[in-house]
């Protein structure tokens, strides 16, 4: 059973600005991406995420070519200065629709324009916290951020992400403009960020830590038996570890969560977000759902303590098990920026 928990406020880097632990992950409101959308149900969805204090919401320009952040719009008319907004540029897909033919695209003039048109799409005069989505490799990393820079000077961002980043680039982009959080793939079946110096580089330079995916992709819940139960344009179908063979190694990681989070009492989507969350006060996770009974279940995960032995329990259960299948098919790696 799901227990009627609260989030608890935490800082975002060094900005003094606190929000709620568990955000709202706002790619799942977009078309074309886990199914049929119902953009009535997403208002009210977003409504009721910030009547319980889940205030940090997260999407991109992307998502849908821009319809998540026009939902979001219809949101923001009445209630923006309730919401700690976070959108992003970079996957640039002008030169072909599909996320093979996307390239990362960290020009400057092209950033001012994507900055400029999410602004009108959601309907506001700043973004709160604006990333670079992926790092392009052709252009320095400092003159992507000088622009980005020049938004915050002209009041139509207030703070500064990367997403996808090596340790090297975090440290180079912070030397020209604060960096307040990184966002990168971290759940109990995906530990590069520990594994690659990325999360002890972000500690070092007290940069947040913004958890994507951090269910698997509604994988680790448990809720998803078999690739038949996503709808047929989810795009959880083309992914390695949805893979026939893939799928059902995974499932055994999933029944060893659900052992834990059975004993705890709890769902094994709250036991996973406790889990991430208890890695540090630097730690936020933005799990995307289209339905309130999730939307509670997850934001509930928020202020649920776990002892120190229930936390060990699923170190151990991640380390030991190895996870069939990569994070994505190669074209979607080769936009990741990594110092291998």
């Amino acid at each position: 059973m799901s227990q009627p928990l609260t989030a608890p406020l935490r800082e975002i880097g060094k900005t003094g600005v606190k929000v709620s632990a568990v955000g709202l992950g706002c790619m799942s409101l977009a078309p074309g991406v886990y199914g049929k959308v119902d953009d009535e149900n997403s208002v009210q969805l977003l409504n009721k995420a910030l009547d319980i204090g889940c205030n940090f919401w997260d999407t991109a320009n992307v998502y849908g070519n821009g319809h998540s952040e026009k939902i979001i719009s219809k949101v923001l008319k009445n209630r923006r200065s309730d919401v700690f907004l976070a959108t992003k540029f970079g996957i640039d897909s002008s030169s072909g629709t599909s996320t093979g033919t996307a390239v990362a695209n960290g020009d400057p003039e092209y950033l001012t324009k994507c900055c400029h048109e999410s602004l009108e799409r959601l309907g506001t005069d700043y973004i709160d916290l604006y990333y670079c989505h992926r790092i392009d490799k052709n252009i320095p990393i400092e003159t992507t951020v000088a622009a980005m820079a020049k938004l915050v000077e002209e009041g139509k961002v207030k703070y500064l992400g990367l997403s996808e980043c090596s340790p090297a680039t975090l440290r180079r982009a912070h030397k020209v403009h604060p960096i307040a959080a990184v966002q990168m793939e971290y759940s109990p079946w995906t530990l590069d960020i520990e594994r690659n110096d990325l999360l002890a580089t972000c500690r070092e330079l007290g940069v947040s830590v913004v958890a994507f995916s951090p269910l698997g992709r509604g994988f680790l819940s448990g809720e998803i038996k078999s690739i038949d139960d996503l709808d047929a344009d989810d795009f959880r179908r083309n992914n390695p570890r949805f893979q026939k063979e893939n799928f059902q190694k995974n499932l055994e990681l999933c029944d060893k969560i659900k052992e834990v989070a059975d004993k705890k009492g709890v769902t094994s989507s709250q036991l996973c977000l406790a889990w991430l969350l208890a890695q540090g006060e630097d730690i936020f996770v933005i799990p995307g759902t289209r339905k309130e009974k999730y939307l509670l279940d997850n934001y509930g995960a928020g202020s649920l303590q776990l002892t120190s032995e229930e936390v060990s329990a699923i170190r151990n259960i991640t380390e030991s098990f190895n996870v069939a299948g990569p994070r994505y098919f190669a074209p979607q790696m080769s936009l990741l920026d990594r110092d291998d």
